[in-house]
């Protein structure tokens, strides 16, 4: 069954042409600045079936998370189709979709009920995501006191603990303490196992080889190559980028 489909996706975006001076700040309250679009992702067509773990790799720039945003309905295309069939669980941004002046578990249930949980559903499952992140005992504190690694202990453990169809995972995981990095290695390891759908972006080689089977190699907005996650990472490897920006 296909879970994800991008048929011809493109995603632009304007900005000014030259230096922005001071002066150029006070006078475009009344005169229009020059923009030129730029392309972030152009012409970009591929399919993801159910059960598949399939990592996107590419340079700072290549047009990753926005594609991402757009499989995660945060944006849309200015060109082309994206379908998605199934409850996405999506780490992008760390602590994104969080609010500072919350409590962890305000934060915890709002991001619960953003991915449509019910406040049944959502009691039934609080215990154990707060057992796997392991802040019990902070978990009535302002989300402003936890440190980064304690927000991406919380973030995670809301993803995967409420048994979406497709886990979008991008370069969170190089946050928090090695324990815990363990263990959510250990929680994809199980995710696979079930036959769920797994979209992955690493800086790590190891780690995109050992979750994915496929994967996708964009390049300043194009997709430059798809197939087995071997073949493209040493394809990728021979544009002598592989090591810096996987």
């Amino acid at each position: 069954m296909r879970l994800i489909l991008c048929d011809g996706v493109s995603k632009k975006f304007q900005r000014h042409t030259g230096q922005r001076l001071l002066r150029d700040h006070l006078t475009s309250w009344w005169k229009r600045r020059e923009t030129v679009d730029f392309y972030a992702l152009k012409n970009v067509s591929f399919e993801i079936e159910s059960g598949e773990s399939v990592a996107i790799v590419g340079s700072n720039g290549a047009g990753k998370s926005t594609l991402l945003s757009l499989i995660c309905g945060l944006a849309r295309p200015n060109e082309g189709t994206i379908e998605v069939n199934g409850r996405i669980a999506a780490l992008l941004e760390l602590g994104s979709g969080f609010h500072p002046d919350l409590t962890g578990a305000e934060n915890l249930r709002l991001n619960a009920a953003l991915l449509g949980f019910s406040k049944r559903e959502t009691l039934g499952l609080f215990d154990s995501i707060v057992d796997f992140a392991g802040l019990a005992d902070v978990i009535d504190e302002p989300l402003r006191t936890y440190s980064s690694g304690m927000v991406m202990r919380l973030a995670f453990s809301v993803a995967v603990n409420i048994d979406p169809d497709i886990l979008i995972i991008d370069e969170i995981l190089a946050v928090g303490d090695q324990a815990f990095q363990l263990k959510c290695m250990e929680r994809i390891r199980r995710f696979r196992e079930a036959q769920k759908t797994l979209l992955f972006v690493s800086h790590s080689p190891a780690a995109v080889l050992r979750f994915c089977d496929r994967a996708l190699w964009l390049d300043h907005g194009e997709l430059i190559m798809q197939g087995e996650a071997d073949n493209v990472l040493a394809a990728y490897q021979g544009k002598g980028t592989l090591s810096q920006n996987v």
